[in-house]
């Protein structure tokens, strides 16, 4: 059983935590339960540095997955990881994998359940939806749904968190928007981006975000015209400048040459987006690449047995 996970990027300048997009740029996972012992074996990002046993994320998620899932582990597993989204660069590295996980677990539980027996408590059911179960379950592993869900759903999503759990909207850009993604030669971690964060901000700047972030709906789907201010923001992106100067400097380069450009997730990647509203892109500076890319417009796919290259989610709102 395969699975084909896009690259995503999650805040957008003001939609913190709430506003992600998926980019053609994906990880392949295969699956295979064997006799006995876990094996992993990775080509691309992150070989010979991520661990290659139940350690690594993709095991481990499905190994959490196949208990929620009622069912107990198999005797022995074989993943084969092809991977293209660079590791810990802002670019939902962790949520491809973790989203990758919850669906080939889920898509192994037949395999899982004996000729004749009943399945756990935790199987879904006939009435189950499998998307909506991988969303929660990817939201609270990964801790926010602004990765995973446009990993699962693709194109541009809205995400949030209700008393039942994470749900999310899927948009699809306007057609002009295209993305290019600039990847510095040095990696970024999450939780001390996140650490640099104040408890509290000002009124006024919360409310500067929510414009922004209802701009910038409007903007990526319909008037991309408008993505310069739409992109503004006052946050997070400030407050993590002084960790990432590179970054921050890239950001503001693009924007003075009228690129609308903002951190890619938690950074230290840069996202912009271009198109005739803007003009084109200058050539990244030294120990950064530069990638013309495209929007995935169907997130997650599974391959194999009874899938069809098909996408997991047929409609635009899970949750």
């Amino acid at each position: 059983m395969t699975v084909v996970v896009p690259a995503t990027s999650a805040n957008l300048g003001p939609g913190f935590d709430c506003l992600g997009v998926a980019l053609d740029l994906t990880d392949e996972v295969t699956a295979e339960v064997t006799g006995e012992g876990v094996t992993v074996e990775v080509t691309g990002e992150g070989a010979g540095e991520v661990p290659t046993d139940e350690r690594h994320l993709v095991v481990a998620t499905m190994m959490t997955t196949f208990a929620r899932l009622g069912l107990a582990p198999p005797p022995g597993l074989r993943l084969t990881c092809v991977n293209r989204i660079p590791h810990a660069r802002g670019l939902g590295s962790s949520s491809a994998a973790i989203v990758a996980g919850i669906l080939l677990a889920q898509a192994l539980a037949d395999e899982l359940v004996p000729d004749g027996e009943a399945a756990g408590p935790g199987v879904r059911t006939a009435g189950t939806d499998p998307c909506r179960q991988a969303l929660a379950w990817a939201a609270e592993l990964e801790g926010h749904p602004d990765n995973v869900a446009p990993c699962l759903l693709g194109g541009f999503v809205i995400a949030w968190t209700g008393a039942a759990g994470a749900e999310a909207v899927r948009l699809t850009p306007a057609p002009d928007v295209r993305p290019v993604l600039y990847v510095p030669d040095r990696h970024g971690f999450t939780a001390h981006a996140r650490a640099a964060l104040p408890e509290q901000v000002p009124h006024r700047d919360a409310a500067f975000n929510l414009a922004r972030s209802a701009l910038l709906v409007h903007a990526l789907t319909q008037a991309p015209e408008l993505l310069m201010a739409a992109t503004e923001d006052r946050l997070h992106q400030p407050y993590r400048a002084a960790a990432e100067p590179d970054t921050a400097a890239l950001v503001a380069s693009l924007r003075a040459a009228g690129v609308p450009a903002v951190v890619s997730g938690a950074g230290p990647s840069v996202l912009a987006f271009t198109g005739s509203f803007a003009p084109e892109p200058p050539d990244p500076p030294a120990g950064w690449m530069g990638r013309p890319l495209a929007w995935s417009p169907t997130g997650a796919r599974m391959l194999g047995r009874g899938h069809a290259d098909s996408d997991p989610v047929a409609a635009g709102r899970v949750g």
